[in-house]
């Protein structure tokens, strides 16, 4: 990473304003467990308000998997301290349940188990629940019920004015727009190094493999856990939370309007693997539509470019308006070890990371590049902290560690920058990186894989244990950010909007949909 000499001005002038300025969102999900570990079959509890309209606690595919969501914040720790105020609102109004803190779902007897959310009887309503009937449909439902953290992160724009002229370029959101490209690239270049150093996800109950078939030697540990040794994130394996058949699509990061045009072909694409699929013959819906992807969130990509979409306005359609505003990393692992699910460390590492994506140079990816970047990675999930794995670094093998250590020597000027000039902070959370590439037994997967064996327990006895921890401390604790009060006060307006939606004059459903799509 060469800086322009007015960049690293900039970064030494500015860096600690710059990292104060930082936007960041934060979504975080979770299963809701009864006390013996196993999936809630209640519904989404009345108290935390309507799952359709309230901004800060949802669901996501299904009724028993919470979504919390943090407002956009310049400071990380009101970030965090939110995302643990909404935790301990949920637990004051979920009755006996904990809230399940691994990616890997708990004990699941059976599909039916699992419960597609509900969002009401309006339109919009009934229509995000059909799209969640169409994923059990094409996918199944196990898929539908692993958890993760979405990372939502822009810069300031003083930073975009000091890049473009250090560019000798005309600052323009197609400016910013191809830089926000240029980002997500490098993302996906070093992905692996997210998944060795935040991947917690090395294990996973039997219950999620017993109708599958997996050629993984896996190794067995307490009353029916499966693992790989040296494993960091099988969330992001084709176990987990992936789709081979879109892999076909080759939506790439090389040109905004070139992935607009991948993502509304998708859309617009019949599919055979789901044409059995009714989709509104004789009045019957078991999915939106016959297509490859029945709407853009289908698409199950590592990091995604967005832009605030205003009512009713398809993602495309709001990328093709007004270009990239922000990025979503949605790579991440629930931390257990966290009570939010992400820490103040991770966050201030991925504000160095994210920085460096945009600065370091990042050429076009094809389909070779494509298939290199899938490779590390997945060597990275199986094998990330077995000593001496290798990577692939442009045909040359490299150790993971080598090439890891490479990018946190330059990632350290940043840290310096980041802190005005001082150790602080952003060097103490890069520091604690570090350590992971010298001892692979302090990363968020090593320390699981050890709680496991060295106990012989399961991951429901790990996880039970780990959730009443935080449900204790969480409701011993005041709140930080928010009140029960404003919450409470939320959740009654959501209800109110919901009710409001429902009795407004609804047309039928199917031109609903059909206006939707042809829009």
């Amino acid at each position: 990473m060469k800086l322009a000499d007015s960049v690293e001005l900039f970064f030494k002038q500015h860096g600690l304003d710059f990292a104060n300025s930082l936007n960041r969102g934060i979504e975080k999900e979770a299963l809701r467990i009864t006390p013996t570990g196993r999936l809630s079959t209640q519904p989404h509890p009345t108290q935390l308000g309507s799952a359709l309209t309230n901004p800060y606690i949802t669901t996501d595919y299904a009724e028993s998997l919470l979504e919390f969501i943090t407002p956009v914040e310049n400071n990380a720790q009101t970030s965090i301290e939110q995302l643990i105020d909404l935790h301990k609102f949920a637990y004051t109004h979920q009755g006996s349940e904990l809230l399940w803190p691994m990616s890997m779902p708990c004990f699941v007897g059976c599909e039916a188990d699992i419960q597609i959310a509900q969002y009401g009887s309006s339109n919009v309503g009934k229509m995000k629940t059909l799209y969640r009937e169409g994923l059990k449909h094409r996918y199944g439902s196990y898929m539908q019920v692993i958890s993760g953290v979405h990372f939502n992160f822009s810069f300031p724009d003083s930073f975009w004015q000091v890049l473009a002229q250090a560019e000798g370029q005309v600052l323009s959101q197609a400016y910013i727009s191809a830089k926000y490209l240029a980002l997500l690239r490098n993302v996906k270049r070093h992905l692996w190094l997210l998944a060795y150093l935040f991947g917690a996800s090395p294990a996973l109950c039997g219950s999620f493999l017993k109708d599958k078939k997996s050629a993984y030697p896996f190794e067995t540990v307490g009353k029916g856990t499966y693992y790989l040794p040296y494993a960091t994130a099988l969330r992001l394996s084709d176990l987990g939370y992936t789709n081979k058949a879109q892999a076909a699509l080759s939506i790439r990061y090389n040109d905004l309007q070139e992935y607009i045009h991948g993502l509304k072909q998708a859309i617009k694409m019949p599919s055979a693997d789901f044409a059995h699929i009714a989709a509104g013959e004789n009045g019957i819906y078991q999915q939106l539509n016959k297509n490859v992807l029945q709407i853009e969130n289908e698409y199950y990509a590592p990091v995604r470019p967005k832009r605030v979409a205003d009512s009713g306005e398809k993602p495309t359609d709001a990328l093709l308006r007004g270009g990239v505003q922000y990025i979503e990393l949605r790579a991440l692992d629930i931390d257990p070890f966290s009570p939010a699910g992400v820490n103040i460390e991770q966050i201030r590492f991925l504000d160095l990371f994210l920085t460096w994506c945009v600065l370091s140079d990042s050429p076009e990816i094809h389909s070779c590049g494509e298939f290199l970047n899938a490779a590390n990675l997945q060597q990275t999930l199986l094998y990330g902290r077995k000593p001496g794995v290798l990577l692939d670094n442009s045909g040359e093998k490299i150790a993971l560690t080598d090439w890891a250590e490479q990018i946190m020597l330059e990632l350290s000027q940043l840290a310096h920058d980041f802190d005005g000039g001082e150790s602080g902070e952003y060097q103490a959370a890069l520091n604690a990186q570090r350590n992971k590439l010298l001892d692979a037994n302090l990363t968020p997967s090593g320390k699981i894989i050890a709680a496991l064996t060295e106990n012989n327990w399961d991951n429901a006895t790990l996880g039970i244990n780990i959730a009443e921890q935080f449900k204790q401390q969480a409701t011993a604790q005041n709140y930080h950010q928010f009140s029960e009060a404003f919450l409470q006060q939320t959740s009654e307006q959501s209800v109110n909007k919901q009710r409001v939606l429902e009795q407004a004059p609804q047309a039928e459903f199917s031109e609903f949909l059909k206006d939707y799509f042809s829009k």
